[in-house]
């Protein structure tokens, strides 16, 4: 039973104790829907906006209680979506160029609009283009969505180049086609001198993830594959030899195509991890954010360079999320040559979906936040905050390494060692993501992971955990819901840990002499056999709690869009239960939504098949006993 939601309700310490979220009072009138958030040299922040403005704003921390003042610096931009201070001068991707924004005369406003290199634009809506990011060399990464096609609106097409590519762009404006393989690359970072970005569940895309992305990669939406045969490509990959290996599933009846799903009891599904057998060049994600759980639509990646300003997670990533408006903490290693992590959740309660980050000087987090009309977890459309660490250290998982044997997990503070050496403490399970044109993927494989023991370290800051059924490629999901905090007595802020493990390293295993394999429940159930008495038959319960609930609506993803009691992407719970449906009604529009029913969400419900008939039964039943 996957209790993490739970959990959390039962803390008596909060996000908020640790990390405070302050709103940035904006101006009547100023949409501040952040397309890009920007720390500059001088204290101020620079924001620009989807709606094609550039601002400056001043005293953004709102110091000595005053209020922050806004200057527009620029306007009349298309969508900008990101921003770079370089050489006295901002630079910031619009739709169809990289553009150098520069206040000659010193009054505070730009007067010079550069334009360092254009692109080609289809017009259609989904054409982003994001950032940019500066590279060690003082160059700049840009990333481009695709398209979707006018009748198969579903599928990633890249209609023109550069769509579905990463560019490296010059000041001088040379133009290098760095990768392909995206589908909609909102979040980008650099990671020391490599570049990562993140990516989108969708069509090949199975759930949102980071990526590495060396020159020459191919990441695995094949769009971008259409242009390999330009001069300058760094890959060589073809449509047609790709195709040749996989099937497109473009299917036509009555006249029509047909938007390929999820096959249910698949026998043999196709997973990235085993093309690339046939495609050296395909990047497989470093690590993986399982949808629904670790986000919807994730977005910029930010590393904590603030040297203990905002806490004990220095060095660590944090990626946003739009649709679920929170932020993830990520931490990377390298194994055999390739990046693989953990993640774990970290803070939630944005006021709109978390687009761009940025710390300043003092290790404040500035976010700029906007839905576009999708829909977000927030109550607003656009936003601007900023979290700042309290200085209370929260008990938490801090990072967790691969072993050969399993994990090993550090904490933020030393661990009750017999909370930690119980292995009722413990458990999780193991799944993997299908490669297909079909949207997104159901967790797949699924299997409970099987631990063998764990080992304590001596001062408490660390736990083995030995694993007997590990997985390469595979995301292990580990939730520690009894593992206790030596001094307070408090559990886990974020009980669940999300490894993806695309290498097992080799090294030294831990003896099983020095495993503990106690487990608190036999003792429970020896202390129960002894003291039972006859029990008369009782009535099956035909309707679960919340809490019991809570690991199907999980597990099938359901949290991405819904909450019990609060609008999210989609209606609450509470809501669809006013609607006076049948459970087997409910379990019909699972299984084929009606978005016309609920035209007030701008954002459709995609048909869920993956949802077993016996589970949707259970979610519909407790659906309707909200009324």
């Amino acid at each position: 039973m996957f209790l993490s939601t739970l959990l959390t309700a039962q803390q008596t310490v909060t996000e908020d104790d640790y990390y405070r979220l302050t709103t940035i009072p904006t101006p009547e009138g100023i949409k501040l829907e952040g397309g890009g958030v920007l720390s500059l040299p001088n204290g101020k922040l620079a924001v620009c906006t989807r709606r094609g403005d550039v601002w400056i704003i001043e005293n953004p921390a709102m110091s000595n209680g005053l209020q922050p003042t806004f200057t527009k610096f620029a306007s009349g931009l298309h969508e900008p979506l990101g921003l770079v201070f370089h050489d006295q001068a901002l630079y910031t991707a619009q739709r169809g160029e990289l553009t150098k924004l520069k206040d000659n005369n010193g009054d505070g406003i730009a007067d010079e609009y550069k334009t360092i290199y254009a692109w080609p634009l289809s017009t259609h809506y989904h054409e982003y283009s994001f950032g940019p990011i500066l590279a060690p060399d003082n160059s700049f990464f840009v990333t481009a969505n695709v398209a979707f096609g006018n009748e198969e609106w579903w599928r990633g097409e890249s209609r023109v180049p550069w769509r579905a590519w990463t560019m490296k762009i010059t000041e001088d404006g040379k133009m290098e086609p760095w990768a392909t393989g995206m589908r909609s690359p909102a979040g980008y970072g650099m990671v020391g001198d490599e570049l990562f970005y993140t990516d989108n569940q969708g069509d090949w895309v199975g759930s949102g993830a980071i990526w590495h992305l060396p020159k020459g990669a191919f990441t695995g939406h094949p769009a971008g594959l259409r242009w390999t045969g330009h001069k300058d490509s760094p890959i060589q990959l073809t449509e047609e030899v790709f195709y040749s290996k996989l099937d497109k599933r473009q299917v036509k009846k009555n006249g029509r195509y047909v938007k390929p799903e999820n096959i249910r009891d698949e026998e043999n599904p196709d997973f990235a991890y085993e093309l690339k057998k046939s495609f050296p060049e395909l990047q497989l994600p470093a690590v993986i954010l399982p949808h629904g759980i670790l986000g919807i639509s994730n977005s910029e990646i930010k590393v904590d360079k603030t040297q203990g300003k905002f806490g004990p997670f220095s060095g660590q990533l944090l990626v946003g999320d739009m649709g679920q408006s929170k932020i993830m903490r990520v931490v990377l290693e390298k194994v055999k040559g390739e990046y693989q992590g953990v993640a774990f959740d970290f803070r939630t309660g944005f006021q709109s979906g978390v687009m761009r980050m940025d710390f300043d000087n003092e290790g404040r987090l500035f976010v700029g936040e906007t839905n576009r009309g999708w829909g977000s977890a927030g109550t607003t459309n656009s936003g601007l905050e900023y979290l700042s660490w309290t200085g209370k250290t929260p008990f938490e998982m801090k990072t967790v390494s691969a072993m050969p044997d399993g994990f090993e997990i550090e904490f933020t503070l030393p661990v009750d060692k017999a909370s930690a050496e119980d292995l009722d403490s413990y458990f999780g399970k193991s799944y993997i993501y299908k490669y297909h044109a079909a949207y997104g993927s159901p967790q797949t494989n699924i299997e409970e992971i099987k631990i063998k023991g764990v080992k304590v370290s001596e001062d408490g800051m660390k736990v083995r955990v030995v694993i007997d059924n590990l997985r390469q490629y595979y995301v292990h999901e580990i939730i520690l819901p009894g593992v206790k905090a030596k001094e307070s007595g408090n559990t886990i802020l974020h009980p669940t840990l999300y490894y993806t493990l695309n290498n097992i390293p080799e090294g030294a295993t831990v003896p099983v002499s020095e495993l503990s394999t106690k487990r608190s429940s036999l003792l429970k159930k020896a202390v129960a056999v002894k003291k039972a008495a006859p029990k008369k038959a009782s009535k099956t319960k035909t309707v679960l709690s919340d809490a019991e609930v809570q690991p199907l609506l999980m597990t099938n993803t359901c949290v991405a869009c819904h909450h019990k009691n609060k609008r999210v992407v989609g209606p609450s719970f509470t809501e669809v239960a006013k609607r006076g449906y049948s459970n087997e009604e409910i379990v019909s529009l699972i299984y084929n939504p009606q978005p016309k029913n609920w035209p007030e969400y701008a954002t459709p419900m995609a048909p869920m098949p993956h949802v077993p008939k016996e589970e949707a039964l259970k979610i519909a039943g407790w659906i309707n006993s909200l009324k």
